[in-house]
């Protein structure tokens, strides 16, 4: 008899508090209109994007549905620069990329790191629309890159 062992994906709600959380997921449900669940699913993502770029040695680039919840959680700049400080040691700063517009590979790139790291992804909030901008850089630096 085999023994099956279930390892818990890492969320990236598990990394702020809930008050923070549901502040992120309120933001993005007001400024786009959108229902609970995808808020709540893109503000987790955006929240493990931030964290794995810090660390990640490959560039970094959010959907255009994590997009929102990154927006969202840096309009919360000092729980934003609190966690950048505790998670990177620095600032990580979001340059928008106007006319540079995200590619499938750089987005799927992005997903696998974070499934690499553990944590889960929702897929259905990965893909890539016609969006015209491409929010990637820290500082002009891709983010993951030192």
């Amino acid at each position: 008899m085999s023994e099956t062992t279930m390892t818990a994906l890492r969320t990236g709600r598990a990394l702020v508090d809930e008050e923070l959380f549901d502040s992120i997921t309120r933001m993005v449900m007001h400024e786009k209109g959108r229902d609970r669940k995808f808020a709540e699913e893109v503000a987790d993502q955006a929240i493990t994007f931030v964290f794995v770029a810090a660390t990640s040695t490959v560039p970094m680039v959010p959907s255009d549905d994590v997009d929102e919840g990154l927006h969202a959680f840096i309009l919360h700049t000092p729980d934003h620069h609190a966690f950048c400080q505790k998670y990177a040691g620095r600032f990580l700063h979001h340059n928008a990329r106007p006319g540079v517009p995200r590619t499938v590979e750089d987005v799927t790139r992005s997903a696998h790191a974070m499934k690499a790291a553990g944590f889960q992804v929702f897929d259905a909030r990965w893909s890539v629309g016609d969006s015209a901008f491409q929010c990637d850089s820290d500082c002009g630096r891709p983010y993951g890159q030192q």
